[in-house]
């Protein structure tokens, strides 16, 4: 497996030669190196966001069960060893 069908399948050395050349005269080689880092942070800002959306969603998982317990003690329900779809259960048939 070659790198350039890592990239887009069937994109070989010829399609990527045209490519740049496009590429330098739409934006000129003095931007190129601005436009490469742009690109640069720019992955680099997405990956900080996936690892901070999975971070925070762990912990939103154990916020949910708190409230899930709030609520059911509110509504006079023994929230002690019962899972969280039992406890939604609870609420709704208190409801």
């Amino acid at each position: 497996m070659t790198f350039q069908s890592l990239i887009i399948p069937g994109l070989g050395g010829p399609e990527l030669i045209i490519m740049a050349l496009i590429i330098m005269l739409l934006f000129g080689a003095q931007r190129l190196p601005e436009l490469a880092r742009s690109l640069g942070r720019s992955k680099k800002e997405f990956e900080k966001g996936k690892t901070d959306e999975s971070s925070s969603n762990s912990g939103s998982k154990s916020r949910s069960r708190a409230d899930l317990e709030k609520a059911a003690k509110e509504l006079g329900i023994n929230p002690e060893g019962k899972s969280d779809e039992e406890l939604k259960d609870a609420i709704k048939n208190a409801l």
